[in-house]
């Protein structure tokens, strides 16, 4: 996947905004405050129409009601064009004109990998950041995850909000209640099962990339559930967690809600067997974190046929020039990147003769020559 080109209108501290990427590396250099991260969010709202930073009403310009992103994008040899527009009614996608009016069947037409400084939560935030994180990517390579995981949200839901009517109400109807604990079952072991093939398939390249970009240091993940499972047998999944269910029915009720399933997951990096959280420094966790979404890669290609976007916000911190270096001759040409930093007077030229630098000042961005 390619974005060959960006229309910003009243987005951030933009009024107006086209521009042209090159098909593989974009650096977009400028102070702090200057915008260039605006742009990277711009690429994302596209994608996944929302943003990891704020709320969408905090996208549109101040004082004005509407923002407009439009993005033309290559992918396979074919071009689309998506549309994204939020004003205080809502927001609206579009695909080469036409209305899209499910999430669901717009996520995925524009691939993004994200990495920016706030992703040191994903070490060490809440597990929901993590949670978060699984569910975006998920999403964006696999139909089937999406609409399971939004199928699961609305069953939990219902259940919990039985639980409290069962709780209240001895004579409630408890039949209704297995009902719904059975297709809640069928949901929740679909996305263990997505998560467990998801983080085993990073762990193939996650150790490597993390040698290649920082330091001989053994890296890996675990996925932590709080159910125990014969992960090979999807009838065998679905039964033990039922008998879960089951046997702590008593504990959940008094609780009023589900104690356990994959609303309940988390996973940990862990560096030469020391949990990364606990033990690792500001730059290993960084650099575990970006070794992270770099083995995510190939898991894209290998799902949707294309490499997805990847956005680089001020990649280059905390990272001295040798790692600086490494890690751009690791991302190489075979993917389009778009980078946001302060400087690249570390950077060797070689690894910057094919890319296209920017000057990002106050709202302005200009081409280098």
């Amino acid at each position: 996947m390619i974005v060959k080109c960006l229309n910003l209108t009243q987005f951030r501290n933009y009024k107006r905004l086209d521009l042209e990427f090159n098909p593989t590396m974009n650096i977009f250099i400028g102070d702090n405050a200057s915008g260039k991260t605006n742009l990277l969010e711009a690429v994302e709202v596209l994608s996944l129409t929302k943003t990891h930073r704020s709320n969408e009403t905090s996208l549109i310009m101040h004082k004005k009601h509407l923002t407009k992103i439009k993005g033309t994008i290559l992918v396979e040899q074919m071009i689309r064009k998506l549309e994204f527009e939020y004003c205080e009614t809502g927001k609206k996608t579009k695909m080469n004109g036409t209305n899209i009016s499910k999430v669901g069947d717009y996520i995925g037409l524009l691939n993004v990998i994200i990495f920016s400084p706030d992703d040191i939560e994903i070490i060490k935030g809440s597990p929901s950041v993590r949670r978060n994180l699984l569910n975006m990517e998920l999403s964006q390579i696999s139909k089937n995850y999406l609409l399971s995981y939004n199928q699961f949200n609305k069953l939990l839901k219902t259940r919990n909000e039985y639980l409290k009517i069962l709780l209240m109400n001895h004579l409630a109807d408890k039949n209704y209640f297995n009902i719904i604990t059975e297709k809640l079952v069928e949901k929740a072991v679909l996305i263990y099962q997505h998560r467990k093939d998801y983080l085993d398939k990073i762990n193939e390249n996650i150790g490597s990339i993390f040698k290649d970009i920082h330091s001989p240091l053994s890296l890996e993940i675990h996925y932590e559930t709080n159910v125990s499972f014969s992960w090979n047998d999807l009838e065998k999944m679905k039964s033990e967690l039922l008998k879960i269910y089951q046997k702590n029915y008593q504990r959940e009720l008094n609780m009023g809600m589900t104690l356990y399933g994959p609303h309940r997951d988390d996973f940990s990096l862990y560096l030469d067997d020391k949990d990364l959280k606990v033990y690792g420094s500001q730059g290993q966790q960084k650099a575990a974190i970006l070794a992270y979404k770099l083995a995510c890669i190939p898991i894209f290609l290998e799902r949707t046929g294309t490499k997805p976007v990847l956005l680089l916000d001020d990649i280059f911190s905390e990272l001295d020039g040798k790692k600086q270096n490494k890690l751009l001759k690791y991302i190489g040409k075979d993917i389009q990147s778009i980078i946001t930093t302060t400087d690249v007077k570390n950077i060797r030229k070689s690894l910057l003769k094919d890319a296209t630098i920017f000057k990002v000042i106050s709202g302005t961005v200009e081409r280098e020559i």
